[in-house]
């Protein structure tokens, strides 16, 4: 084989070993930080869980004080149920966009019944004394604190992967190699944002 032929088989050779390298390391980032918000959105599943199972306890706590009030705790009840629902939707699959709307709309009807249970409860002075209220106020509390944390993260796990999903050339490689846009988990308004009041 001639030298010069030689030369190009070899330089044509050492071109595609980068190409190939190059799509490697672009595949092997964008697996990187898919999972990387996979990951953040199960420390989000882990708090909704436990606020999931708070939630049983204060309505029966609350039950107890507000006999005339069912039509609220069965209300919470039902908003619990579709935001556990959702929550397991979205915990197979995060960031995809029809889980994460379908959570964050549960989420924010959960939000409002609750808010609706604790402004009920303020008329009600044993409720607002009672010990076991004052803990799964807190515990809830807490937990929330925990999932905006948590909401946080995963949000900008979300916007480092759809950056780098998006960016040329790596937009080559996602989009041939089928790396969806992941969803962010927001909720929709402002008002819808804030924590319901749990203060006794």
């Amino acid at each position: 084989m001639p030298s010069g032929i030689l030369g190009v088989v070899i330089v044509a050779g050492v071109v595609l070993l980068l190409v190939l390298g190059w799509i490697a390391a672009a595949y092997n980032s964008l697996v990187a930080l898919r999972n990387r918000y996979r990951t953040a959105y199960s420390q989000i599943d882990v708090q909704l869980k436990r606020r999931y199972d708070l939630i049983p306890n204060l309505v029966e706590t609350a039950r107890g004080y507000l006999t005339h009030e069912r039509q609220t705790l069965d209300l919470v009840t039902q908003a619990r149920n579709t935001a556990l629902a959702a929550s397991r939707e979205a915990a197979a699959n995060p960031g995809d966009s029809a889980s994460m709307a379908g959570l964050a709309a549960a989420e924010t009807q959960l939000g409002g019944v609750l808010g609706r249970l604790f402004a009920v409860a303020e008329a009600y002075p044993d409720l607002k004394g009672s010990q076991t209220m004052t803990a799964l106020q807190r515990d809830l509390s807490q937990t929330e604190d925990q999932i905006a944390a948590s909401r946080a993260t995963f949000n900008e796990d979300v916007r480092r992967y759809n950056t780098a999903r998006e960016s040329f050339p790596t937009n080559l490689v996602a989009n041939a190699t089928g790396f969806a846009p992941a969803q962010l988990f927001e909720l929709e308004t402002e008002k819808e944002r804030e924590v319901p009041g749990v203060s006794f």
